[in-house]
């Protein structure tokens, strides 16, 4: 189980540490570095100011909103930055949910998430391994564009620039049964927002399918600390807004995840709190053993020990989510 480096993306302003934690990563023998985006930051320019600042770490997006950008201009900026930094992008997308793809982005969110998913997957590796210019006749992203609205001169067109990498991997946040089943089939990996080591179950049937060398990079928070309870509160602040507010009441896909793994009662009241304004009660209202199974919090020993969980079970990379460079060096001792 290799171990990565997740950033995620800014709050209120760029962080400082960010260049720092990645190098330091980098010289323990971290394999990823990973950033994100919500609406706010991009991905793509803290990963390719890292770059610059690395040689030998792998850069991956978790994740890529796939609304914010053509399914082009994500491979374009995909391949940009795999030339610039000699081989080292791992591409990472996300569909999002409703709420942020029509409040954010300003765009209808896919009446079928599935088919927009793969029919974004469709363009970027066309787009990657140039064999001809991108054709599409899909639904969502028609390559060329022939719809009424447009001019009808559209023409396919192949990337002038060659890619350095025509399979370069491409990983979908996917949190739905039918959505990861369909990512181990036109993906070279899984992002789980969620993982926990005790309940893999939940996921078994999804990845049955799953092909030979398929990453499964799970995300959680790491923190070595004395104080189990305190170390938790900022993995119960995360799922407190996810749970409450990424999303609406009627459909966050979120809570959904949650509920599927146990916690449907808990879900339920965390989203009444939050969307009652009540946020801190929401916040507070995250089981402490959520929290727990899906992070790595406590003295070094007790992460020590349930590590082992983590690497008895499918997950291939470890991204870890450690706020500082003490437990990136604990982490990279345990592993």
């Amino acid at each position: 189980m290799r171990l990565g480096l997740a950033l995620g993306y800014w709050g209120r302003g760029p962080s400082p540490d960010h260049v720092s934690l990645a190098q330091e990563a980098e010289r323990l023998g971290y394999d990823s570095v990973w950033t994100a985006e919500s609406w706010g930051s991009d991905a793509f320019t803290p990963l390719t100011w890292i770059a610059a600042r690395t040689s030998r770490i792998k850069l991956g997006t978790a994740v890529a909103q796939m609304a914010a950008r053509s399914p082009t201009a994500t491979a374009m900026h995909a391949l940009t930055l795999d030339h610039l930094s000699g081989g080292r992008m791992m591409l990472g997308l996300g569909l999002s949910g409703p709420q942020v793809v029509e409040g954010w982005y300003g765009r209808p969110f896919p009446k079928s998430p599935l088919t927009a998913t793969r029919e974004y997957v469709d363009v970027v590796r066309q787009v990657l391994r140039r064999e001809g210019p991108v054709e599409l006749d899909g639904r969502f992203h028609p390559h060329p564009y022939r719809g009424t609205d447009g001019t009808g001169l559209g023409r396919a067109l192949k990337p002038i620039t060659h890619p350095l990498r025509a399979e370069l991997p491409v990983l979908l946040g996917a949190e739905g049964p039918k959505n990861i089943a369909q990512t181990t089939r036109i993906a070279d990996g899984w992002l789980p927002l969620y993982w926990s080591p005790l309940r893999t179950d939940v996921h078994e049937a999804s990845l049955a399918g799953a092909p030979e060398g398929f990453l499964v990079a799970a995300m959680a928070r790491a923190k070595v600390c004395d104080d189990v309870a305190e170390g938790l509160l900022p993995v119960k602040a995360m799922l407190g807004f996810y749970i409450g507010g990424m999303g609406h009441a009627a459909r966050n896909f979120h809570a959904d995840l949650m509920a599927r793994m146990g916690f449907a009662e808990e879900a339920r009241r965390i989203q009444e709190l939050f969307l009652a304004g009540r946020r801190e009660e929401a916040v507070l209202a995250v089981p402490d053993a959520f929290a727990d199974e899906i992070s790595l919090v406590g003295p070094r020993e007790r992460i020590a020990e349930r590590l082992q969980s983590w690497r008895a079970g499918p997950v291939t990379d470890l991204l870890l989510l450690s706020p500082d460079h003490h437990t990136l060096r604990v982490l990279a001792e345990l592993s």
